[in-house]
């Protein structure tokens, strides 16, 4: 009996489509990004990987929750997984390069307007026009709330100064979706920001030399400085106003279980590789995996490696089904990262001494996996949360709509408002 190319523990999340897909994906990922993964690694820090990105546009798999309509596959968010996590068991700089630009898709689907989705879709499906969601600061980080980029309406346009810092993609994307001041000081923060669609080449928009990070060698996540750019109104992405919306849902819907598949990559990379390893390094009369310590350690990675799996693919099985899940999505995220980081550090301690050498792939899955705590909230960021909704589902005091719910099968661009002066 031949054994299945998906795990027995996802089958009630997965059809027949996506067993096809994770098939195509891992093909793709041993004969296309594999290859290449070496020459990152050995490249300067502050290279900036491009072919990954066309790569990934050939398949079209920038589109995949794109309507058909537009060009996309409209897949979902399982099949958005899929594609995350099974490139991230090979290079966690491809799956980066491919999560980051889905992310401002979904601030277009859920905000643009019909002529913002006739307009720019069909190229997002097609993988040319690739974007970029800036929201973090250099001074304030994700303290959105304390944002210090503006744009000002002069009675034409709307003028942009400022820096966005950590943007995915960065010095690849064609067009960002930049969030904003757009209101006086003192204004409420879910009505005093703004989201706008800027192109890359615009006049005073410029790049910061990427110095490179810890991980993810080849994937830009660096700065852009917006001096005075010019916006027009129907570049606005929403209403006026509704920027912290557009920012919030897009890393709940997206950002989070995007993370949480790059983080499952690893993680299973991570098993993988130090199970090869202990199978082949010779002990006594055979090797190190045969001694009873070394094989609790293993049973522990694969427990935890079983458990980020289930948490990853339910919760975004639930947000294709339409049901209530932004615990699931939170959990997920957070959860997941910590299981992964602990057997990353579990597989440093097993390689000892080797776990240090270059040439041995897992000191980049180690390294990778430090990348995925930050974004999209911290872990403190995520549990704090969860503890308000507990609370709050306790004393019976829950009024917001889940965003999970808000997004649900909206298919239909809202009328944009015309902007106003502030």
């Amino acid at each position: 009996m031949s054994t299945p190319t998906t795990p027995i523990t996802l089958d009630r999340f997965l059809t027949s489509a996506h067993r096809a897909l994770w098939e195509a994906v891992d093909e793709f990922a041993a004969q296309e990004i594999r290859p290449r993964v070496e020459r990152l690694e050995s490249a300067a820090p502050h290279r900036v990987d491009r072919k990954i990105a066309r790569l990934l546009a050939e398949r079209r798999w920038f589109g995949v929750t794109v309507p058909e309509a537009s060009g996309g596959m409209d897949a979902g968010h399982v099949a958005k997984t899929i594609l995350i996590h099974r490139l991230a068991r090979v290079s966690g700089a491809a799956a980066a390069i491919l999560q980051a630009s889905l992310i401002p898709v979904a601030a277009l689907l859920h905000y643009g307007t019909e002529d913002q989705h006739s307009t720019l879709l069909p190229g997002v499906a097609d993988g040319s026009v690739l974007m970029s969601i800036a929201v973090t600061e250099p001074d304030q980080g994700g303290h959105i709330g304390g944002m210090a980029t503006a744009a000002e309406w002069d009675g034409q346009a709307w003028v942009l100064t400022g820096a966005k810092a950590h943007v995915g993609n960065s010095h690849i994307a064609d067009l960002h979706v930049v969030v904003a001041r757009t209101a006086p000081a003192g204004t409420p923060t879910s009505q005093a920001l703004t989201a706008f669609l800027v192109q890359g080449e615009q006049r005073g928009v410029s790049l910061v030399r990427h110095p490179g990070k810890l991980g993810l060698r080849g994937f830009s996540y660096g700065q852009i400085t917006f001096d005075r750019v010019r916006i027009a109104p129907n570049h606005v992405l929403g209403d006026v106003g509704q920027g912290f919306e557009v920012a919030q849902s897009s890393s709940i819907l997206y950002g989070r279980p995007n993370l949480t598949a790059v983080s499952l990559g690893l993680h299973e990379s991570a098993v993988s590789l130090t199970a090869r390893y202990l199978s082949n390094r010779p002990r006594y009369a055979g090797s190190l995996s045969d001694l009873s310590v070394i094989r609790d350690r293993l049973g522990q990675m694969s427990a935890r490696l079983i458990m980020a799996r289930i948490l990853a693919y339910h919760a975004v099985d639930m947000l294709d089904r339409g049901l209530p899940c932004d615990d699931e999505l939170l959990t997920a995220k957070a959860l997941g990262h910590d299981l992964a980081t602990e057997t990353g550090t579990d597989a440093m301690h097993l390689y000892a001494a080797n776990g240090l050498d270059k040439e041995l792939s897992i000191e980049r899955v180690w390294r990778d996996m430090q990348t995925t705590y930050a974004p999209a909230g911290t872990g403190e960021v995520q549990r704090r949360r969860l503890a308000e909704s507990l609370l709050q589902e306790e004393a019976g005091t829950a009024t917001r709509t889940p965003w999970s719910l808000m997004h649900a099968g909206r298919t239909r661009p809202p009328v944009a408002e015309q902007p106003v002066s502030v």
